[in-house]
């Protein structure tokens, strides 16, 4: 198994030719890593190698942590590597901080992540990173989802509604909720 690579690297569309020693090695990379690279670089990468029964693919990360990360959000069922680079690829700070914080729209913001496997995401990673916030697994009642719509429409972000939707009296109307609501996401 291969672990780790280094060398002159050629940019492709869908990824890296990385060339050590006169073997060139074919890795799939993050965005980021692309966006960074100049044409015909030395690079090192760490390397997860993943065996299906007709392929064997290569994936590079610029760090121990990104791979290590990379891996545990593989192991969730329903996430294959595609899905894991492009989470990693956003950034590992973010994503763990995503976890923690159950934010379920980074998660969705993600191509091919929806919302069910994002709530996944989190609940499996949740004890291997740690929490802080609880996962809002129920729907919205019916003042809340009317709140949420009028601050989304006022142009503010899901994640921000759903932290002030958790702070605000659900036992006023909807019209004193969204006053509360809009005072508490001025002050963030």
């Amino acid at each position: 198994m291969i672990g780790f690579l280094s060398g002159n690297a050629q940019k492709l569309s869908d990824g890296l030719l990385i060339h050590t020693n006169g073997v060139g090695y074919r890795v799939e990379v993050g965005e980021s890593v692309l966006k960074n690279l100049t044409s015909d670089s030395q690079i090192s990468l760490y390397i997860y190698t993943h065996v299906k029964e007709d392929a064997l693919k290569l994936f590079g990360f610029v760090s121990e942590q990104d791979l290590s990360l990379f891996e545990l959000v593989l192991g969730v069922s329903g996430v294959g590597p595609k899905i894991a680079l492009a989470l990693v690829d956003v950034g590992a700070d973010r994503l763990v901080r995503a976890v923690q914080n159950a934010q379920v729209s980074f998660f969705s913001s993600v191509p091919r992540v929806g919302k069910k496997l994002a709530q996944k995401i989190i609940i499996e990673l949740k004890s291997k990173l740690g929490g802080v916030k609880e996962l809002e697994l129920g729907p919205l009642s019916d003042k809340e989802q009317d709140v949420f719509e009028g601050l989304k429409s006022l142009g503010f972000d899901e994640n921000s509604i759903q932290t002030v939707l958790r702070e605000i009296d659900q036992a006023q109307t909807v019209e004193i909720m969204l006053k509360q609501a809009v005072k508490s996401l001025a002050k963030l």
